[in-house]
This record gives C-alpha cells, structure tokens and sequence, in this order.
C-alpha cells in the first residue's frame, strides 16, 4: 500500500466533503493595464484574459504561486504563475484559505479544465462570470491527503517534462536529417529538365464559400472538407456537398502567418480565401511535387500582409527527373516523413502518449468518492 493509500485509509476512509470554490478561496479580479501602459522592457509580465502575457510592466499586483483564470479572451484557462507579476482586470486570481493546499487547488482547476470552459458565456468576447467559477464542486480531503498528492504530481509533472522534452529534442533533430536528406536528394544534375509550375501543374486559387452547400459541422449530406488559408486541418471552415479540387493535389497557404506552407490533399475538397491548388499533370508525382515545393523559399512581400497569388507561384521552377526517379525520392521521404510526424507511430506518438498518462493518473489521484451526509 503506498503512502496516499495509507492516509486515505486513515483519514477519510469513507469519501470526502466537495465544496464549493468560492467557500475555501476569495477570487478577485486584477486591475486594468491598457496596451498604451505596456512597457518594451519591463520588468512584470502582465496576465489578461491570454495563455500568455500581453506585455510587461514595471510594476506588480500579485505574488508569484499564483493560480489565475481568464475571464475574457481564453476564458477558463487555468494558469500558474510562479513569478511576481501583474493581473489585469479580466484575470480572476485565486487565494486559497488554510483548509487547501494552492498547488492541490491548482491540479484540481486544470483537471477541470474542459469543464471550466463549458461555463463560459459564448457572447461576443466569451467571458466566465465570477458566480459561475464559485460554483464549481472542489473535492477536499484532509491537508496530509492534499500534500501527498501535490508531492505526487509535482514529481510526475517534472519527469513527464523531462521526457517530454527528450523527445521533443530527439523530433527536433530527426526533422533537420528529414530536411537535409529532402533537400540533398532534391538536388539534381544540369541533365535534369526544370519547369516552371504553371507548366506541371493546374494551379487555382480559392473560391468563395459554396453558398447554399455548406454547414459548420459535418453531415451525412455536408461532408466534403473547405479548408481556408489555414495549415493542415487548422484551416478547416466546414463541410460542403460540392467539392471544386477532386484529385491529390498540394495546396499553398496564401496569406497570413503561414504563407507559402504547403500541405498534401488526397481526398476531394473546397478551398477557399487565398488557398492556392496545385494539380499536378502526368509528369509529376504529387507526392514529389508536395516534396519539393517544401525546399522553396517564396518571395513574400515584407511589407503589409504576408500573400502569394497564383501568378506569383506560377513562375517558380520544379526539377522534373524521370517518374521512376521521383518515385524513389518519394519512397525515401515518406519513411523519413512517418518517423517525425506520422501521429499514430514515431515520435509525436509517443509525447502524445507521455501526456495522456500523465493526464490519466492525475484523474485517477483526484478523484475521491464523495462523502454522503
């Protein structure tokens, strides 16, 4: 029996009281920064309803330990700021009384987390009202019970940090030999015919939304993906019954922060708002031209918003070695490609999975059965 399992048999052997949270901690609201009172190089982050801060300050407002909410912007998100910093006035933070633990209260809130969120008014921004977060049941074991667990927790968060970012410095190093590798064999003889890609492929731009012939959600009847100007499945805009791209083909990002990232369609789709096709004709390989069009370095004008245009893309060139010859970089590439980003082997798989059984075990450490009266 482990020493949890021993304090639980000890000191709350038939369950534990929930409490409301507004009962064991006072929840205030930060005071109001505007962007005009940020300064460059200050000295405090300033928390407002963001994942990160908004900016710097050379004052502070609160401790360090401290466990926030946003009110507004990412409404819900839980956080824990371990150095002084400044809570701007759509930031709820939380000041627990002597009955729990603030670590404890803290992985109890993020193992809320997604029930948090259900508690936010969808308005216009979303925002969390203070009566609502009250009101959320706290399970509150004895304080022995509580430290055991931070303990565990504590120990665990630092150990799945450290593989974690084992893992992510092993992916970071296998995508440089994949870029390397991609780009070497990429690299062709002065006997290898270069085209340009309006010349090997069919290159579109997108269309407006298909009006009409669409939903959010997808359907039995809507289930043809519109992908906007977004990076994989981030660009998702809904489902269509009435596909304009049929064939693979590799799609451009446009505008915006991702422009020029290339993704690989297979299935039918709809793009839209700046999401340039490329259909490849008979002499090229989708897969090949997916490949290459990655080692590109596009002209992005520097000035306004970041775009490319069909006619812009059209004129860049792509080597065009004998079908057999491609398909063989392909075969290379594509082993290369699964062991770094392949999400149900490789190893994202396993950072995933690292994340999933950290998750499962702080369930499984919070969960207490409620005592009846």
């Amino acid at each position: 029996m482990s020493k949890l399992d021993e304090l639980i048999a000890e000191l709350c052997p038939d369950g534990v009281e929930y409490v409301k949270l507004s009962s064991i901690c006072d929840i205030k609201r930060g005071e109001r920064v505007t962007k005009s009172q940020l300064i460059e190089d200050g000295i405090y982050p300033v928390f407002s309803g963001g994942v990160s801060p908004m900016g710097y300050f050379n004052k502070f407002n609160r401790e360090e330990n401290t466990i926030t909410i946003a009110q507004y912007g990412t409404a819900g998100y839980v956080n824990w700021i371990d150095e002084k910093f400044w809570a701007n006035d759509v930031c709820y933070s939380l000041f627990p009384k002597e009955v729990i633990n603030k670590r404890y209260l803290y992985f109890v809130l993020v193992n809320l987390q997604d029930y948090i969120y259900t508690l936010r008014i969808d308005a216009v921004p979303a925002h969390l009202p203070v009566d609502r977060l009250g009101n959320i049941k706290i399970p509150l074991p004895p304080l022995a019970v509580q430290q055991e667990i931070v303990r565990i927790l504590d120990n665990f968060t630092e150990l799945t940090a450290e593989l974690t970012a084992e893992l992510t410095a092993e992916l970071t190093a296998r995508r440089k030999q994949y870029e390397y590798y991609r780009d070497l064999l990429m690299t062709f003889d002065d006997d290898t015919p270069e085209m340009k890609l309006k010349d090997v492929c069919q290159l579109s731009s997108g269309g407006d939304v298909p009006k009409g012939h669409w939903a959010k959600e997808k359907t039995e009847k809507y289930k043809v993906p519109i992908f906007s100007n977004g990076v994989d499945n981030d660009g998702l805009y809904g489902y269509t019954d009435v596909p304009r791209i049929t064939e693979p083909c590799v799609t451009i990002a446009g505008r915006g922060a991702g422009c020029g990232n290339a993704v690989l369609r297979k299935e039918p789709f709809f793009p839209i708002i700046r999401l340039i096709s490329a259909v490849p004709k008979e002499i090229i390989n989708v897969k090949f031209l997916y490949y290459y069009i990655q080692t590109i370095e596009f002209k992005i004008p520097k000035s306004g918003i970041p775009q490319l245009t069909v006619p812009m893309v059209s004129e860049y060139t792509i080597p065009v070695p004998p079908l057999k010859e491609q398909e063989r970089i392909v075969a290379i590439l594509d082993r290369f490609d699964a062991l770094c980003n392949d999400l149900t082997s490789g190893i994202p798989a396993e950072i995933e999975a690292r994340q999933k059984q950290y998750e499962y075990y702080r369930d499984k450490l919070l969960s207490f059965k409620e005592v009846t009266s």
